[in-house]
This record gives structure tokens, sequence and C-alpha cells, in this order.
């Protein structure tokens, strides 16, 4: 190993109390929110692809008969 790297890396470890201090608060009813929407699209996109696979398999079977 080269001594740069080991030179960034003892630069790297000096500096960690510049991030303790930057905490925020987090508001729990926002992130269920966010995770309720989540679920709705996801939900709806999954219905759609369920319908449409069930209606192009109705098409084809019409189709061959």
């Amino acid at each position: 190993m080269s001594t740069e790297s080991l030179n960034r890396t003892s630069e790297i470890v000096e500096t960690p109390s510049q991030y303790v201090d930057t905490q925020k608060t987090v508001n729990v009813d926002v992130l269920k929110q966010r995770l309720l929407e989540e679920k709705k699209k996801e939900k709806v996109k999954r219905t759609i692809i369920v319908s449409s696979v069930v209606a192009s398999l109705g098409v084809l079977t019409f189709l061959t008969y």
C-alpha cells in the first residue's frame, strides 16, 4: 500500500465530529403517510398488470375460437 492512501484515511478519521452535531428531527406521521402512498401506487400498478394480463388472455382465447 502506498502512503498516500494511508494519509487520506487518516484525514477522514480526524473529522467525524463535524457530522455529529447535525441531527434532524423526524416526523413519524409524514413517514407513515409516504409509506401508505407508496403502497397505494404499488397496488394500482399490480392491479393494472393483472387486469391487462387477464384481458389479453381473454382476447387471445376469443380470437382462437
